[in-house]
């Protein structure tokens, strides 16, 4: 069976991720923290924020921004919202 980890976003046992996805503090508070679906889904989102906002993560601040979006995103507090995004949850059929 997988190894699990409580994971911080989803309030619950989940799967979790198989090594630190980041170097450092930060990546190991991630590995015991966050499930591998929760790092799937923030994956998806930050790579929408990068292309949308057209971060360049040479910059200290594109990358303080991403790794505060993160934070936010994990803890469940509401993250910058996309131009032209439209979450599908939003869609009401007609």
């Amino acid at each position: 069976m997988a190894n699990t980890v409580f994971c911080k976003k989803f309030k619950k046992d989940m799967e979790a991720l198989d090594r630190a996805p980041l170097p450092g503090a930060k990546g190991q508070e991630i590995l015991q923290n966050v499930s591998k679906q929760a790092w799937q889904e923030w994956q998806q989102l930050q790579t929408m924020m990068i292309n949308e906002k057209q971060l360049n993560l040479m910059q200290p601040e594109s990358r303080k921004y991403v790794m505060e979006q993160m934070d936010k995103f994990f803890n469940n507090e509401a993250t910058d919202k996309l131009a032209g995004y439209v979450d599908p949850d939003d869609i009401k059929e007609l």
